[in-house]
């Protein structure tokens, strides 16, 4: 059983039905899935999950599919101590939340099983997306496992590997020259298919969000001091933000929330650059190019949502130099045996750097998100 009880826009405030497909507000705003939290909490609490499966919709609850799920196995992965490299820089409480063991290699899974099931719910028989490479593989995969078309346009520059996954699932692929908001320009004359771009369907950011309920669950119903997450379309951690909400408004977390940190390149820094200045929005980004490609966003959907989650949670944003990410995946790799994807090496450095100024204490608790594996960039090491 479903407790969605409508979408809702977080500009205007607009109500959308929850029971026909939905993109965008008529503000141009991503909607966001609301439910009947006072329901929930009598029907759940939070030491039944502990008994429910090792998934992701052991949440059930808390998700908007009210059917079948469309299911690989994804979520449940493994928090991690990193105790070697954690004390090298000064954190000795150091975890990673390694998502490259979900189906695919990366967290863009847990959006496209969500995003998938409600999609096919609601009667779509054919997906279109953008992508920088994980995501359009994700969301081919489990197109095919629900029966569905998709097609995905991607840069010609984005990891190969996605490529060749998208046309394992049988997917129509187009290769564009450029960055992401030129593959998305590349699928615009599609007609009657179901646009499933980041943000502008309200359901990936629902599955998103059980890494924040993870989390919680993984340290006992606690929260962390801080989490690190890599911000490209910014998904995951508005994901995470709205998901530290819910569980509060339901009781099962105190007041005191997680500081949230925005790592970007400085070779795309769009977010970065408007939290500095105070803005409520970000503007683009001219000439984007970084080694952590999934972050090669030059001018997010969601910049407002990603911002109210940092101001909100007091957190901060930070860009890292390439260099800088490839020698702390190298170096990280050496002394934990886990080979990180380009941008969940990214937040090592920002956590380096944000010890060395103090804003980070050495009694922190701080998790990084690993968004993907590492074997789908050989090029990196």
């Amino acid at each position: 059983m479903s407790y969605l009880s409508g979408l809702e826009c977080p500009r205007c405030g607009e109500k959308y039905d929850a029971l026909v497909l939905q993109n965008l507000c008529s503000c141009g705003s991503p909607l966001l899935a609301r439910y009947d939290l006072a329901a929930i909490g009598k029907a759940v609490v939070p030491q039944e999950f502990s008994h429910r499966e090792p998934t992701l919709w052991r949440y059930r609850e808390l998700l908007p599919v009210d059917g079948d799920p469309v299911t690989l196995g994804e979520g449940w992965t493994p928090l991690l101590p990193v105790p070697r490299y954690g004390g090298h820089i000064g954190l000795p409480n150091l975890l990673v939340k390694d998502e490259g063991l979900i189906p695919t290699g990366s967290f863009k899974a847990r959006g496209a099983a969500v995003g998938v099931a409600r999609a096919r719910e609601l009667g779509a028989t054919h997906i279109k997306m953008p992508t920088n490479g994980n995501a359009g593989a994700a969301w081919a995969t489990y197109a095919a496992r629900a029966g569905m078309k998709a097609t995905i346009a991607m840069p010609l520059a984005a990891p190969t590997i996605t490529r060749q996954e998208c046309l394992a699932a049988g997917a129509e692929l187009r290769l564009v020259e450029g960055l992401i908001g030129d593959a998305a320009k590349a699928i615009a004359d599609l007609e009657g298919v179901f646009d499933a771009s980041t943000l502008k369907e309200p359901y990936r950011l629902e599955g998103k969000k059980t890494m924040g309920l993870e989390i919680v669950e993984q340290l006992g119903w606690r929260v962390p001091d801080v989490i690190l997450y890599p911000t490209g379309g910014g998904v995951g951690l508005i994901g995470i933000h709205k998901a530290l909400d819910e569980m509060r408004q339901l009781g099962w977390i105190g007041a005191r929330g997680p500081r949230l940190v925005a790592v970007q390149s400085t070779g795309c820094a769009p977010i970065v650059r408007a939290f500095q200045q105070g803005e409520r929005r970000a503007t683009p980004w001219l000439d984007a190019k970084t080694v952590a490609f999934g972050i090669t966003v030059p001018s997010p959907l969601g910049d407002e949502l990603i911002l109210d989650a940092l101001y909100s949670s007091g957190g901060t944003a930070v860009a890292v130099d390439d260099d800088e990410i490839l020698a702390d995946l190298r170096d990280f790799g050496a002394r934990e045996g886990l080979m990180l994807c380009p941008e969940g090496a990214a937040c090592l450095t920002a956590a380096r750097k944000l010890r060395a100024t103090g804003w980070l204490s050495p009694h922190d608790e701080v998790v990084v998100l690993n968004t993907g594996s590492g074997l789908k960039y050989p090029g990196t090491v």
